[in-house]
């Protein structure tokens, strides 16, 4: 039986405990070391603030990265581009309209 010999690896950052922020994965050097290299969080998608399903046609981003994007990558070209979904608009855009048509109903009766 032939055993084989396993790398140990240490942390190259300070925190040394495996919390969220301190993913790592192991990767081969072209020297032929075992390292370890440190992943990022993954990234959420916008999401409506009515609906809360995710936004079409927004890239995803961590907020550092947000911040350092242009702006047409951070909306879509409509009412509430990158806040609501379009099913969401559609329907305060009906909503308003219909609650306007009440008040001309109103308005009608009242002179008759």
């Amino acid at each position: 039986t032939s055993s084989i010999m396993v790398q140990r690896l240490t942390y190259r950052r300070r925190l040394s405990y495996n919390t969220k922020s301190n993913k790592v994965r192991v990767v081969k050097t072209p020297g032929g070391k075992l390292t370890y290299q440190y992943m990022k969080k993954r990234a959420s998608p916008a999401r409506c603030g009515d609906t809360g399903k995710p936004l079409l046609g927004l890239a995803r981003f961590r907020p550092r990265e947000l911040s350092r994007i242009s702006k047409r990558q951070k909306t879509v070209t409509r009412p509430y581009g990158g806040n609501l979904c379009g099913g969401a608009v559609r329907d305060r855009i009906v909503r308003a309209f219909l609650i306007e048509e009440q008040k001309i109903v109103k308005l009608l009766a009242a002179k008759k």
